[in-house]
């Protein structure tokens, strides 16, 4: 079947074509508006701007073929072959592409908002300034992942792949990430706002600048993590590893830090007002010019710091109003 035939059928009221063969169709700009087009051949199709909304793709093989800034909204595309085909710009809006092969397509700038992707394998997959947002990501492969400046907030990310991922200035808002694997990933600028992040592994992970604010972090690993000038203000960080990680200048104001792992941190010119430090661990902290007003640190273990001619090294630390280790006042 060639285009021209496919388009004549469809004027006619035709709809289904599914298993056809139209591999290297020029389809471009076609009205296919709820086509099936399941276990079609459509390899090196030229389908870019083609308006696919509601159109069923699965099982479908689209191997090289030309999406780009394709209407896929609410399109079934399960198990669809999607290797090296051009997804750039492209509407995937509501659709669906469990089991959908990704390898090597092009998919800069596409649009997946609510699509469910649940296990889709996007390794190494460049998906700079991608729409993911609310999208179904649970066990999905990322790994070498290029989301730079990629929209993720409320996204599902639970158990997904995400070694190697390129993550700065990313928009993970209410993105659940818990117990995922983070460990040296680059966040920084990035926007993490209400973020589940509990029990996560963010170890040497770069949060330089990143606003995590009311984020949920409780036994989460930041062991080395860059987090200097991050935004944490009521950040849950409770039982938190953050022993030897950057807090200079963060904002840790409010924030829930019982029990958190701070040794050898560095907390240098911090905010820290009204943080609950209760049991804390922060043994060879820096907290110099740190601002800790109203911070409690009752039961907080300081061994080699110095506080006022103790053995912390906290010179000029601001400390109005906090409870001391001890469950005194300071004035």
């Amino acid at each position: 079947m060639d285009a021209n035939e496919l388009l004549r059928r469809y004027a006619a009221g035709e709809r289904d074509f599914s298993g056809a063969n139209l591999i290297g169709a020029n389809l471009e700009s076609a009205q296919l508006v709820g086509v099936n087009f399941s276990g079609a051949y459509l390899a090196a199709a030229n389908l870019s701007r083609a308006h696919l909304t509601g159109a069923n793709l699965s099982g479908a093989f689209l191997h090289r073929a030309d999406l780009s800034f394709a209407k896929l909204n609410e399109a079934i595309l399960t198990n669809a072959d999607l290797t090296k085909a051009n997804l750039r710009g492209a509407f995937i809006v509501k659709s669906v592409l469990t089991g959908a092969k990704l390898s090597g397509a092009i998919m800069t700038a596409v649009n997946l908002r609510l699509a469910n992707l649940k296990g889709v394998n996007l390794c190494g997959a460049d998906l700079r300034g991608i729409n993911f947002r609310s999208a179904n990501l649970v066990d999905a492969n990322l790994n070498w992942a290029n989301l730079t400046g990629a929209r993720l907030s409320g996204a599902q990310l639970r158990g997904a792949l995400l070694n190697g991922i390129k993550l700065s200035k990313a928009f993970l808002n209410g993105v659940d990430l818990n117990s995922v694997d983070l460990d040296g990933v680059n966040l920084s600028e990035s926007k993490l706002s209400g973020a589940n992040l509990s029990g996560a592994n963010l170890s040497a992970t770069n949060l330089s600048n990143a606003q995590l604010r009311v984020s949920m972090l409780a036994r989460t690993n930041l062991h080395a993590s860059n987090l200097s000038g991050a935004t944490l203000t009521k950040a849950d960080l409770c039982e938190a590893n953050l022993s030897k990680a950057d807090l200079s200048s963060a904002d840790l104001s409010k924030a829930d830090l019982t029990g958190a792992n701070l040794n050898m941190a560095d907390l240098s010119d911090a905010d820290l007002s009204n943080a609950c430090l209760r049991q804390a661990y922060l043994w060879g902290a820096n907290f110099n010019v740190a601002a800790m007003r109203g911070a409690d640190l009752t039961g907080a273990s300081l061994r080699g710091a110095y506080i006022e001619g103790t053995e912390a090294h906290w010179p000029e630390a601001i400390l109005t109003g906090a409870t001391m280790p001890d469950g005194s006042r300071h004035n």
